[in-house]
């Protein structure tokens, strides 16, 4: 491999990976009939969420430091949260608003009006449509109710392709992500298709480490080991995006649900695993039936990104530049704690090997090794060491190195 060889990102990949944030909703008729994965068979008239606030939802993500905002538009059951024209499987049959509402707009035009991007997931496994055993006639359906959301909504940072459900159904994949490129060409795409974002293979939110940027394929679903059939025209760059629940394995609100709650400190760990294994966070906060975050989550989220901003909003230094060896020299000695890589992903992933030391008493003493820098890469120490003088040294590499920013933090 050389450095002309090397995988690179579309500048809609690099503005995306510049997120690193972002915050998932899962709603629906699931919510309602205390379920993960209805059957389709759960009546409409379930649906009716009394004080539904999606500038609740968008405004906690916004206040919490979160970059975008998805929404579940169909889970597997097949209902939409749209007043769609494909079927009458949908909020258009339910009593919410009598039959007039639309979860979709409402969440658009919140985010619009936050500044948030918004990003839609839309189920290809739909266990209610009569026509889903027909693959063309579902194909149909379908690529309608995908047309209906790329058109209507305004711009999209992501379209969320779930596998779950679909192992070993094959959709028409040309013609769906040619309805993307046609409306959304500036949105990610997620794990199937012609994905511009994978899966990171499970839901823990954690990257694992090595998590590269190129990648050939990732794992269709949690119930198999398969891997997916990209198009031939996926990119070969195809950076990782890490989902969970922010309550134990729940991703639907459920009634008296007594999964606890993820604690802050475990929150924080999970986001050191991810945006600092170069990938992306996206946290999962679920509307309970009344269509608004539990107060304790929305406290909780914004713990998190506080948090965050404590440990990360002001480095203690930070310096950049090309070159195999970036050096830190602080006014006075200063008790480190952590440290921040991004390389400039725009020229490849070229570290493969790297090595950060802090000088001691007139000594070179390592605190941290990696291989990998890709978009960020965070090295928190057990033990903080007391120094002045830090250096980065790029080991191994693919061609010249460029590092984006290498900065230390308290």
């Amino acid at each position: 491999m050389t450095e002309h060889t090397l995988a690179r990102p579309s500048k809609q990949q690099l503005a995306w990976q510049d997120l690193e944030l972002g915050l998932f909703c899962h709603f629906g008729l699931n919510t309602f009939c205390d379920r993960e994965w209805g059957e389709g068979s759960d009546s409409p008239a379930a649906f009716n969420p009394a004080a539904l606030d999606a500038r609740q939802w968008v405004t906690t993500a916004k206040r919490a430091g979160f970059n975008y905002f998805m929404l579940t538009a169909k889970h597997h059951d097949g209902f939409c949260l749209w007043p769609t024209e494909t079927t009458d499987y949908s909020v258009k049959s339910s009593p919410w608003k009598s039959g007039q509402g639309d979860v979709v707009r409402e969440c658009a035009d919140a985010c619009r009006e936050e500044g948030m991007r918004f990003g839609l997931y839309i189920s290809p496994w739909d266990r209610h449509d009569p026509r889903y055993p027909d693959e063309a006639a579902y194909n149909d359906v379908y690529c309608a109710q995908l047309t209906e959301l790329l058109t209507g909504y305004g711009p999209l940072v992501e379209v969320w392709f779930d596998g779950a459900g679909s192992e070993g159904r094959q959709y028409d994949w040309p013609r769906i992500m040619g309805l993307v490129k046609q409306y959304q060409p500036d949105a990610m795409v997620f794990n199937m298709g012609a994905p511009t974002v994978r899966w990171v293979g499970n839901e823990d939110g954690i990257a694992p480490y090595p998590c590269w940027n190129a990648a050939e394929a990732a794992r269709v679903s949690m119930f198999t080991n398969d891997m997916t059939a990209w198009l031939p025209d996926t990119p070969e760059w195809v950076p990782a995006e890490c989902p969970v629940p922010i309550r134990g394995n729940h991703w639907f609100w459920h009634p008296n649900d007594e999964t606890p709650l993820r604690s802050l400190e475990e929150l924080i760990g999970i986001y050191e695993r991810s945006v600092g294994h170069g990938a992306t966070l996206l946290l999962n906060v679920a509307p309970d039936n009344r269509g608004l975050f539990l107060e304790e989550e929305v406290q909780r989220v914004i713990e998190l990104g506080d948090e965050i901003k404590r440990r990360y909003a002001v480095a203690l230094a930070e310096s950049s530049g090309g070159g195999r060896s970036i050096r830190i020299q602080l006014n006075r000695e200063e008790d480190i704690h952590r440290m921040v890589m991004m390389e400039q992903i725009e020229h490849g992933e070229r570290v493969r090997s790297y090595v950060v030391e802090a000088e001691s008493g007139g000594d070179w003493i390592e605190i941290a090794r990696g291989s990998a820098i890709g978009h960020k890469k965070i090295d928190s120490l057990t033990v903080p060491i007391r120094t002045s003088h830090i250096r980065l040294t790029v080991l191994e590499s693919v061609g010249e190195p460029h590092i984006r920013s290498f900065s230390v933090y308290k």
